[in-house]
């Protein structure tokens, strides 16, 4: 499983690269798609595919909200990004593999399981950007001078 995180950090950092994120984030990014990959995968084996990637989902979404204001810039930065490693591009390709050769069945199966994924990762968006904002705001201690 380390080799799948770490092929999810360098995946998201890859992806940020070519979006054009600020090198500043990087690490950042890095971070939270390899955190998501790392609860999908630990999740796997106790839930549905489905179920995984919704909690998978909903962490790199805190996560990129969190990161958005401590770095005080968009969410959009890390949330992007971060959800690539989720985002269920294999069971899409499958499906369009299945349907063409002809095999209804695996495709409607394929289908389904990735528009399962990517509806729960649309769900935990939802959720979690139902959240107030002060949630996720630390207040950050500054030493200030003494005024006279």
């Amino acid at each position: 499983m380390a080799g799948q995180v770490m092929a999810a950090v360098a995946g998201t950092i890859a992806f940020s690269v070519l979006y054009s994120v600020p090198r500043a984030y990087y690490s950042y990014c890095g971070f939270i798609g390899g955190a998501g990959w790392f609860l999908y995968c630990l999740l796997l084996p106790v839930c549905s595919p489905s179920e995984a990637a919704l909690f998978a989902a909903i962490l790199v979404v805190l996560l990129s909200r969190f990161f958005a204001v401590k770095e005080k810039c968009p969410v959009t930065i890390f949330l992007i990004s971060g959800i690539f490693p989720l985002v269920p591009g294999g069971g899409i390709y499958w499906t369009a593999y299945y349907i063409v050769t002809g095999e209804m069945e695996l495709a409607a199966a394929k289908g389904f399981a990735a528009v399962k994924a990517a509806v729960a990762i649309v769900l935990a968006i939802v959720f979690v950007f139902q959240l107030p904002q002060k949630l996720f705001q630390m207040k950050w201690r500054e030493s200030k001078g003494r005024k006279s």
